[in-house]
């Protein structure tokens, strides 16, 4: 009786452990970790290279940025908070400051109701922002040049936002066409007296709120000399503070 022995594998079969794969190996991503590191050194090479050839105004700008993020607004200049550095207002930047002090004065409480005697525009000289009055009197108490509770919110509101820029700005006084106290214009306490004495009130209040002393450079009061409303000059919306933030030439 023969004995069956176990085939045996034909030359052209490799041995059963050859056919056993390999484990394979996993590359790690510690050489994504080095090139991130490289691209980003890269980058604050070239960063620093631009501030190097950058005008001094862009790296003040720059500069004010990091030491205090917070206060900087877009186009109006960086630096902390009133430090009157940065990038000055230029008409093209006008809108902008128009849009962040429309911004800044929505977040006060009785916004609502100043909404309709607050006035901005930008003219040929500057941002101009108009206070207008109410027969009852809303920023300034009727007949006085001390401002109400509302007018001072409203004023330290405005300080905050144009003490962050370094331009100019020129306070403005008027009334409207009635005698003020049937004073003559000879003798008496009259509009001209009042319209300058409520823009300097105004100054007092913006001085204390921000507004650096150098930044006021004009107090104009002008009385009933450029009604807001020539075609009614009695109306009481003729009675406004007005403040211009200048345009610079720069």
């Amino acid at each position: 009786m023969l004995s069956q022995s176990a085939p045996k594998p034909s030359a052209s079969e490799p041995p059963t452990h050859s056919r056993r794969r390999a484990p394979e190996r996993r590359h790690g991503g510690a050489w994504k970790v080095a090139y991130a590191d490289f691209v980003t050194a890269l980058m604050a090479l070239f960063i620093v290279l631009w501030i190097v050839n950058c005008s001094q105004q862009v790296k003040q700008s720059v500069a004010g940025y990091f030491r205090d993020p917070r206060g900087y607004t877009l186009k109006l200049g960086a630096g902390p908070a009133n430090g009157g550095e940065g990038v000055r207002l230029h008409p093209r930047d006008a809108g902008d400051l128009k849009k962040i002090v429309e911004q800044a004065l929505r977040q006060m409480p009785d916004y609502q109701r100043l909404r309709d005697n607050v006035k901005l525009s930008v003219t040929g000289e500057g941002l101009r922002i108009d206070l207008l009055e109410n027969e009852q009197g809303m920023f300034f108490f009727s007949g006085s040049p001390n401002p109400t509770s509302a007018g001072e919110h409203l004023l330290q509101v405005l300080a905050g936002e144009i003490g962050k820029l370094p331009n100019q700005v020129i306070i403005e006084g008027h009334s409207d066409a009635l005698p003020f106290r049937n004073a003559a214009p000879e003798r008496g306490y009259s509009n001209w007296e009042l319209s300058a004495d409520r823009a300097n009130a105004a100054r007092r209040s913006l001085h204390a709120n921000s507004v650096r002393p150098e930044q006021v450079v004009e107090i104009r009061g002008f009385a009933d000399r450029k009604l807001l409303f020539p075609e009614t000059p009695a109306s009481p919306r003729n009675r406004r503070i007005s403040l211009v933030v200048k345009f610079t030439g720069e």
